[in-house]
């Protein structure tokens, strides 16, 4: 992914002034997506910042963001808002896969320094496994994917992304062309 030097000054601020927002007012959050692949390796994301709170949390976190200066925005998806500052963009999930985030998932993210704050990363393998789930026919491009796999390769837990891959076409086939490509472990069975 290409970098956009007036980009990611602003995705660094908006991930920071969220983060604190809602370390601040005790909401249960995760960093996830993009970033939260950076942490562990892989290129900075030019786009947006992604957090993940649990689902009975949504409008806890929502008005900790607008307190923050943010504008919440609500779209048509039941599974997240956006919240908007200085021309960034941070998206808050509160279902991944159509699963509802819960607390379980939210404690299993490690702690860790970025951008001078301390706060929760879900791990390597939980974001890729959802971004593999969202593959479909309407959405299948996988070099970003590529990318990002080669960077935190270690990190992941192949066997689990294979079996949580089977019986979906387009993970599966992402998996085939990591092994063709010598990115992941070799495959058993």
């Amino acid at each position: 992914m290409s970098s956009d030097p007036e980009t990611e000054p602003g995705l660094r601020a908006a991930l920071r002034a969220a983060a604190s927002a809602l370390k601040s007012d005790g909401v249960p959050f995760a960093l996830t997506g993009g970033y939260a692949l950076w942490v562990h390796g892989a290129p900075e994301p030019t786009h947006d910042v992604d957090f993940a709170v649990p689902e009975d949390e949504v409008e806890h976190a929502a008005a900790s963001l607008a307190a923050a200066g943010f504008e919440v925005e609500r779209p048509p998806e039941d599974w997240l808002f956006k919240a908007h500052r200085d021309g960034a963009m941070v998206d808050v999930l509160h279902r991944l896969q159509g699963d509802p985030v819960d607390s379980p998932l939210i404690a299993a993210s490690g702690e860790q320094e970025i951008l001078g704050l301390r706060m929760p990363v879900m791990p390597a393998t939980e974001i890729m496994a959802a971004k593999l789930g969202s593959l479909s026919e309407h959405y299948c491009d996988l070099a970003p994917l590529l990318g990002v796999a080669r960077a935190v390769r270690e990190q992941l837990d192949w066997p689990r992304l294979r079996d949580e891959a089977r019986d979906h076409p387009f993970a599966e086939a992402f998996l085939l062309l990591t092994d063709r490509l010598g990115i992941s472990g070799p495959a058993s069975g």
